[in-house]
């Protein structure tokens, strides 16, 4: 819990964080408009259309209540569901991770309990903020990223035995023509 919330707040800060402009060196250039605030109440009313806007913004809006909200409610609203997706897609990012890594360590070596060394990776507050720090540098990978670990949550990782063939029978398990079986052992001497 504390690792999400440490999470949570690094991506507040992110968002009230302005790059400076730097004018003719070439970095950002600096803009004189302010947020789509016309674009922000549609996510909004997305947001509502979907049922979820308590989970993700702390408050049960209707669309009339989008409609009347003033630009800086729509900005609030708009950085606490951007804030709600990147904690969801950090949350899924490592869940997916620990997944893979228990996967990996289960195949070399025995684990005792795979469902406590889960969640104790899971809480270990220091993976959490390497993790989430790794989410927040590396954003466009997290789509490949997610796929290959949900991918992987499907994959069954037990040995494949291949299948013990009697060399005196075919692949229907008849007798070979011209091949004499004693009962008991493998091959006909």
């Amino acid at each position: 819990m504390a690792g999400e919330e440490a999470a949570l707040s690094e991506v507040m800060n992110l968002l009230q964080t302005k790059p400076e402009p730097s004018g003719q060196a070439g970095g950002l250039a600096p803009t004189t408009h302010g947020p789509d605030i016309p674009a922000l109440c549609e996510q909004l009313a997305m947001l509502v259309s979907t049922g979820k806007a308590k989970e993700a913004i702390g408050v049960q809006l209707t669309h009339e209540q989008v409609k009347r909200l003033s630009g800086k409610e729509v900005e609030k609203f708009t950085k606490r569901y951007e804030m709600y997706v990147g904690s969801k897609t950090t949350e899924s990012l490592i869940d997916g991770f620990i997944f893979l890594a228990t996967k990996v360590v289960g195949m070399t070596v025995k684990i005792k309990d795979i469902d406590t060394y889960q969640k104790e990776l899971r809480n270990d507050y220091i993976l959490s903020k390497e993790l989430s720090n790794l989410a927040l540098k590396c954003g466009w990978f997290l789509a490949a990223a997610n796929a290959v670990f949900i991918t992987t949550k499907h994959i069954d990782f037990s040995p494949q035995l291949p299948e013990k063939s009697q060399p005196s029978r075919d692949e229907h398990g008849y007798l070979l023509e011209g091949v004499d079986e004693v009962l008991g052992s493998a091959t006909a001497e």
